[in-house]
């Protein structure tokens, strides 16, 4: 209240719009070839993080806390996937530039949630990995079921808390001037440098949770393998230390696939065209997810061997039904 009082003081019309209008691929060249890769990328996110989720609910056998994990990511590439590609080729392939203002709070709503909880999947992997390298006589123990859950559960309520705090203050903003965000959808950054009212608090907030999102993160990842590098340089024999080793490459390719891309488009932000930035943007958004579940499969010894044991059980069953079919 004493905002909007002290707008009226200063006799600025709060102005909430109708809609806005999302304009990030717009007048880019040969765009139409860009959604076709989208729709391809968000076909195979599907179809592989669909596998891997199958693949760990019918085996028994990865029902460890670290799988609970590995099914959370791929549970979130998934949503991901689908809350922000979809809606991005209608927008741009479809002419639905327009999107009101309580759908586009929506979208950036569920954009963003699931966008925070990719970074912090790769928190609770890393701390798994950490405890399995540095504690493995202990790591039953220490790392239970209800653990990780709790670590999930934690996670998605954080994430959930700071998108609807980013999201109430969007709503004190007065919108009196343009309504065209500069981004390829609802992007917080843009849309709260369109309000004519002090927007200080959206800016602090935004750094505060870039913070948490992408500093929080990293620094605890970067902070655990420095630990597992300590731990693995105690092992006597090198044959040993690669063992180890081996059981992270899939947690530190996801990593990289994650922060890589998003590091290098913030810290060259100056001078990369804009079109370029808006096209990395996105692609550093939409690939983790269909990269995930393949890096995982072809990393992992155990969803193989898994895929293996269920290919052949399947087999087997249409084998047996075959042999016993009356003729």
């Amino acid at each position: 209240m004493a905002l909007i009082n002290s707008a009226a003081e200063n006799n600025i019309t709060f102005v909430r719009p109708a809609y806005f209008i999302i304009s990030g691929f717009i007048g880019i060249p040969n765009i139409r070839y860009y959604f076709v890769f989208l729709c391809f990328i968000y076909i195979l996110s599907v179809v592989g993080n669909t596998l891997v989720m199958i693949v760990i609910t019918l085996d028994h056998m990865l029902r460890s806390p670290k799988y609970i994990a590995v099914f959370n990511l791929t549970f979130t590439d998934l949503l991901s996937s689908s809350a922000l590609v979809p809606k991005v080729v209608d927008i741009f392939l479809f002419n639905h530039y327009y999107i009101s203002y309580n759908d586009c709070l929506t979208f950036m709503f569920f954009c963003f949630t699931l966008i925070f909880m990719q970074a912090f999947n790769l928190v609770v992997l890393s701390f798994d990995r950490v405890m399995a390298i540095m504690y493995p006589l202990h790591y039953q123990m220490r790392v239970t079921h209800k653990l990780i859950l709790s670590l999930i559960a934690f996670f998605w309520l954080l994430a959930i808390t700071l998108i609807l705090i980013a999201v109430g203050l969007l709503t004190r903003l007065s919108f009196c001037q343009s309504v065209i965000i500069q981004s390829y959808y609802c992007d917080h950054g843009p849309m709260y440098r369109l309000g004519c009212n002090d927007a200080t608090p959206n800016y602090i907030f935004a750094v505060l949770t870039i913070v948490l999102v992408l500093g929080f993160p990293l620094a605890f990842i970067v902070g655990s393998y420095c630990c597992i590098g300590y731990s693995l340089s105690k092992i006597s024999t090198f044959r040993e230390r690669v063992k180890a080793f081996k059981t992270c490459t899939g947690h530190l390719s996801l990593v990289a696939i994650y922060f890589l891309p998003v590091i290098f488009v913030y810290a060259f932000w100056p001078v990369i065209h804009p079109n370029a930035r808006i096209i990395n943007l996105s692609i550093a958004t939409v690939l983790p997810p269909m990269l995930n579940p393949i890096i995982y499969v072809l990393q992992t010894q155990e969803i193989k061997e898994s895929l293996r044991r269920l290919l052949k059980a399947r087999v087997q069953a249409k084998l047996e039904v075959f042999r016993f079919k009356p003729l």
